[in-house]
């Protein structure tokens, strides 16, 4: 799992011990992620499945795509799809993956880049590996979220955001038992490069055996916590935690995480991505790929992009379906080359 990482995490800035007063927030509920495929038939966790939207609030939904290691022809993305209403946040923690959307965005992501869409309006996108990982074949292994947006903003302009890995801001905690990669919001002061519409922290943390993360949590956020390798403890109460499970914390100023001692052999240490956001409160529609306030809304929605008012894909689009390269090697043609 390479993400981003750092020779001495001693020379980092260290997130600071809570105050003594601050009450270490409970952990609510722990849920496993079930399996499932996305698109063109990619393997995913569907990390929120189950879990009171109330909770999640402003977040929407998240998968765990792969981890996988394709043999060639296999890779899997989507084909091009609308999206209107929210944002979607693609971190790629292995492997490439390559974006092309209607309103002008794209590029491709790799090792803990990060692509963030604001879908505002309306627009068609796709996301695929690109073609030259398709005939090679090799591992995969991400994350997308979906962060809502309030009534007022949903029929914003689109916007796309470049978050290359170089980027994200690298914390130790207080002992140097834990790396911190803060992609968007902030930690202790400690800013994001991401530009959120809704105030959120994404947050992904690698956690030594045996090490503790104590640290400050914005009381005004939801607290989230889903485990992407490893096994640990969450919470005051010491919850266990594993691989595929999504804890969800009440009320507080701290978070606690802690590894156990011995991990898996694939997974040396306990791999966390924590996410919080400030509560919308507002009523969701949500169907496929638009997240709206009312059915009405959602109505409009499907005319608007049956009516190809949402964008027209593109007459020699940059980024293939993963689907057509594999089929293309099937039948012994030569696949094009990404042009990203």
């Amino acid at each position: 799992m390479p993400a981003v990482t750092v020779d001495n995490i001693l020379t980092l800035p260290r997130v600071t011990q809570p105050a003594p007063e601050a009450i270490s927030r409970p952990v609510l509920t722990v849920s496993t992620a079930p399996k499932g495929f996305e698109g063109e038939g990619f393997p995913v966790r569907r990390a929120f499945a189950g879990v009171d939207m109330a909770r999640l609030d402003p977040f929407i939904h998240m998968d765990q795509m792969g981890e996988v290691e394709y043999a060639p022809g296999e890779a899997r993305g989507t084909s091009w799809h609308p999206h209107r209403g929210f944002e979607t946040v693609t971190y790629i923690i292995d492997g490439t993956f390559a974006h092309e959307d209607t309103h002008g965005g794209g590029g491709l992501i790799t090792d803990g880049d990060t692509q963030w869409m604001t879908a505002g309006s309306g627009l068609l996108h796709i996301e695929a590996p690109p073609e030259e990982l398709v005939v090679s074949g090799g591992i995969f292994h991400g994350l997308q979220l979906w962060v809502n947006l309030p009534s007022h903003q949903k029929m914003s302009d689109p916007r796309y955001q470049d978050i290359r890995s170089g980027q994200v801001g690298l914390l130790s905690s207080h002992d140097g038992g834990a790396l911190l990669r803060v992609i968007a919001g902030e930690l202790d002061g400690h800013e994001g490069p991401g530009i959120t519409t809704t105030p959120i922290s994404m947050i992904h943390t690698t956690v030594a055996p045996g090490a503790r993360l104590h640290m400050p949590w914005r009381e005004d956020f939801n607290g989230l916590a889903y485990v992407l390798s490893g096994r640990g403890t969450v919470g005051p109460d010491r919850r266990p935690i594993r691989e595929g499970q999504l804890a969800v914390f009440g009320a507080g100023g701290a978070l606690e995480i802690t590894a156990d001692d011995r991990q898996d052999s694939r997974s040396p240490s306990l791999e966390v991505v924590l996410l919080g956001g400030r509560p919308i409160r507002e009523p969701v529609a949500a169907y496929g790929p638009f997240v709206m306030n009312t059915r009405e809304e959602l109505v409009t929605a499907f005319e608007d992009f049956q009516a190809g008012r949402l964008g027209i894909i593109p007459k020699t689009p940059k980024v293939r379906p993963a689907l057509e390269v594999a089929e293309a090697m099937a039948r012994g043609g030569r696949p094009g080359h990404d042009v990203l």
